[in-house]
């Protein structure tokens, strides 16, 4: 199958601006899905370094990793974890870095403890603002444009720090996987398995991943103002990501008012209840929500190009949030990659029609990068 398509799209890159960045494209999307496994691109560059990196901005201290390409780096990004546990470290986010190390980007990683403790607050794009200023700062990292790659719910602090007037003119371009747009369409997805791609259309079902819940209530457990519930809740989260099947009825009864908010809204199944219910949450989880929420007017500021790349059937943030975030950018800007074969985050067998759109939305990528460069030739 893959020489199959790297056939087919030979006479595309015959015509495109660039044979080889037509090959690269291919070379970079076949190595994305091969992760740890063989590939032509492992076989062809060096193996990126890894190498951890501490610094300091504004007055606060960060750690992350930066990939240094083997083959010398022409444009500079960076990719923020999705929430998950091994943050960084997640295996898969590696395999991701060094891909995109290997066709030249040095990729900063940075360490965002929120979500690796599976919290996301509107303070982390705080940190990804501060990645970039370190970036900027860096002698030697290429180019004064950045791109900035992110997963999954870090798609909205990331789209957020891009608006940041401080940063924004540098950011060239924003790459979302499996991102968000709509903090309600968001909570009435992940509990209730209902989405629609607009207010006006009949509600559509599928099964969600109940990770989505227990990380929304692992993430907002802290912000209540009472000790007992925080404790319970918190205890709730944990035993359900530990084993989703585990009872908490036990812990459900030991709730009061506040926490009773956030489990009702949890244990809901119907989605026209939802606007009403995140209504009842306590403030500063409704603050939040605001704060991270995508659907607001100042997303009219945003400048970079946007490249989305959703799966048609994930189970975690469906598929119309990317749309609906599409849609609300400026047309010129936005790319949409909507494909059969991307399990939230995780590529898998990927068909020849898959293969074609995620090869165009590479090629675009590495367009861009290749932009980095000649602005930085020119200089």
């Amino acid at each position: 199958m893959k020489t199959f398509v790297l056939i087919l799209l030979a006479p595309i890159e015959m015509y495109a601006c660039g044979a080889g960045r037509g090959i690269a494209a291919w070379q970079l999307l076949d190595d994305i899905t091969a992760g740890w496994g063989p590939s032509a691109l492992k076989d062809a560059t060096p193996t990126p370094l890894r190498d951890p990196v501490a610094y300091r901005v504004a007055g606060r201290d960060y750690t992350g990793d930066l990939y240094w390409p083997g083959n010398g780096a022409i444009a500079s990004l960076v990719l923020v974890p999705g929430a998950a546990e091994d943050g960084k470290d997640d295996p898969r986010l590696v395999a991701v870095a060094q891909s995109l190390a290997r066709v030249r980007f040095l990729v900063l990683v940075p360490e965002i403890p929120n979500l690796r403790a599976l919290k996301v607050r509107p303070e982390d794009s705080d940190a990804i603002v501060d990645a970039l200023h370190h970036l900027a700062a860096r002698e030697d990292a290429p180019g004064e444009s950045f791109g900035l790659v992110a997963i999954s719910y870090a798609a909205g602090p990331a789209l957020l720090a891009a608006l940041d007037p401080d940063v924004a003119p540098s950011v060239r371009f924003l790459v979302t996987v499996g991102g968000y747009y709509d903090i309600e369409a968001l909570v009435t997805f992940f509990t209730t398995g209902h989405y629609r791609a607009s207010p006006n259309e009949p509600w559509r079902h599928a099964l969600p991943n109940p990770y989505g819940r227990w990380v929304f209530l692992r993430s907002n457990a802290e912000r209540l103002d009472t000790a007992r519930d925080r404790v319970l809740l918190t205890a709730m989260a944990q035993r359900k990501l530990d084993d989703l099947n585990a009872p908490v009825d036990d812990l459900a009864n030991r709730l009061g008012p506040e926490g009773q908010s956030v489990y009702a809204l949890l244990i809901n199944g119907d989605p026209d209840r939802v606007p009403h219910l995140i209504a009842a949450l306590p403030p500063a989880i409704r603050r939040d929500m605001r704060a991270l929420d995508l659907n607001c007017p100042g997303l009219s500021g945003f400048r970079a190009q946007a490249i989305l790349f959703h799966g048609r059937d994930d189970s975690i943030i469906p598929y119309t949030e990317s749309e609906a975030l599409a849609k609300s950018l400026n047309p010129a800007l936005a790319e949409l990659a909507l494909v059969d074969s991307l399990a939230h985050v995780d590529l898998v067998d990927v068909g020849v029609a898959d293969s074609l759109r995620l090869w165009d939305a590479a090629y675009r990528v590495l367009t861009l990068r290749d932009d980095i460069a000649a602005a930085q030739d020119t200089e």
